[in-house]
């Protein structure tokens, strides 16, 4: 497919179902990649959470004719800068490195992906350190919060914790990781994003001789569970009193995203927000505070969090939820005005790093199908008005509240 216009954007679909998206950004001399693969945490068996992200371990210990130490050492050596993650649904693979070190690295994942070591003498290594990221999760109080509130709210499967549970992670054998690999590490609906200076025929040429032969799977339809919603209290004896908050939003792919994102700028970015002005200069209550839109593919929440103190734990959930709902009544325009500013140099800023972009190029084509460009997006937030914004929030009256909190005591929290 030939590229936009305005942006040089290449889009080209294989026939196992990937798909490469890559924009030309000529004034760098970097080049980034973003690989997405749909095996997120959502796949896994009940009774094995935390699979996708030991496979994601044990995936990155060895490819090809590299063992564990020399695949690291290439890296380094080609100047690459490189991670993987796994969110409920993908297991995601990404690095930004000089521009000449692009097809080296490329070559090197498609190693990874298609000719994995998985070494089963490495397997209690790369557990152990998946058992620490659950550890660490369970002392950092605000994300214990966090990730209950996304479960309660979005049910099972997506609600889950991709980094398992400790229980799980000991019971999972060398197996289950080969199979998690045979199964979920397809390239059906995967995305391999590129951006920085490239040269897009090489490229294109590239990645169908490295990635073509991958065979595809079946597409494997998820069973979900819905959220419990309503609130739940975690009781710690703790210095602290933590809330976090969800209500219904929409995903990024909904024409209306913007509408609510500009309202959710209005409550929460900057220090001229409404909820750091009410909350915390105001009042002093909080040492954090902040609400996000949230987003899956085909739905989205209103997330909100707050941290402060037990004796300002009513209180702190009082302003903060208060404020969300009165969010719905409407903004005004020097709230918008000021978030329009916020946007515009975010944008600015993103043109300047091929990581960015190639991050944000993937999450396009896995939500739209498409790319935006620099003025497609510009258009939509030039578009946006207090008109248009509360209408669509009075359209759309808060649902669904779903709390949950941590510390000594309970809440009370109302019913909508």
């Amino acid at each position: 497919m030939p590229a936009t216009a305005s942006q040089k954007i290449h889009i080209h679909p294989l026939s196992n179902g990937l798909t490469l998206v890559a924009e030309e950004m000529d004034w760098l001399e970097s080049a980034a990649f973003a690989f997405l693969l749909p095996g997120g945490c959502a796949h896994e068996k009940p009774q094995q959470a935390g699979l996708a992200a030991l496979t994601s371990e044990m995936l990155q210990r060895g490819a090809g004719e590299r063992d564990s130490r020399q695949f690291v050492s290439d890296l380094e050596n080609l100047g690459a800068d490189c991670s993987s993650s796994v969110s409920v649904t993908h297991t995601s693979f990404g690095g930004s490195m000089p521009q000449e070190s692009l097809p080296a690295v490329l070559e090197m994942y498609a190693d990874l992906l298609l000719r994995p070591l998985l070494p089963e003498d490495q397997l209690e290594d790369a557990r152990l350190s998946c058992l620490q990221e659950v550890r660490a999760v369970e002392d950092d109080l605000s994300q214990r919060v966090m990730q209950e509130l996304r479960r309660r709210y979005y049910g099972d499967p997506l609600g889950r914790s991709s980094q398992g549970r400790v229980e799980t992670l000991e019971s999972l054998q060398h197996k289950d990781v080969r199979e998690f690999v045979t199964e979920r590490m397809l390239p059906n609906k995967g995305i391999l994003s590129i951006a920085g200076k490239i040269n897009w025929p090489q490229l294109r040429d590239q990645v169908e001789n490295l990635f073509g032969d991958w065979r595809p799977g079946l597409n494997e339809q998820l069973i979900e569970t819905p959220g419990e919603r309503g609130y739940e209290h975690i009781q710690v004896e703790s210095n602290q009193t933590l809330v976090g908050i969800a209500i219904d939003g929409i995903s990024y792919a909904n024409d209306d995203y913007f509408q609510l994102r500009g309202a959710i700028g209005a409550l929460s970015d900057g220090m001229s927000s409404r909820l750091f002005t009410e909350v915390r200069e105001k009042r002093g209550y909080v040492y954090s505070v902040y609400a996000m839109c949230h987003s899956l593919r085909d739905r989205g929440s209103v997330i909100a969090f707050a941290g402060t103190t037990p004796e300002h734990g009513q209180d702190t959930f009082d302003v903060t939820w208060g404020e969300l709902a009165r969010m719905y009544s409407g903004i005004e325009q020097a709230e918008l005005d000021r978030l329009k500013g916020r946007i515009k140099r975010s944008l600015i800023i993103q043109q300047e790093s091929s990581p960015a972009r190639a991050g944000n190029i993937a999450l396009d084509w896995y939500y739209l199908q498409h790319v935006r460009t620099k003025e497609e997006i510009q258009k939509l937030i030039d578009g946006l008005t207090c008109n248009s914004i509360n209408n669509w929030l009075a359209a759309h009256p808060p649902k669904n509240l779903t709390v949950v909190s941590l510390g000594p005591q309970p809440l009370q929290i109302p019913a909508i």
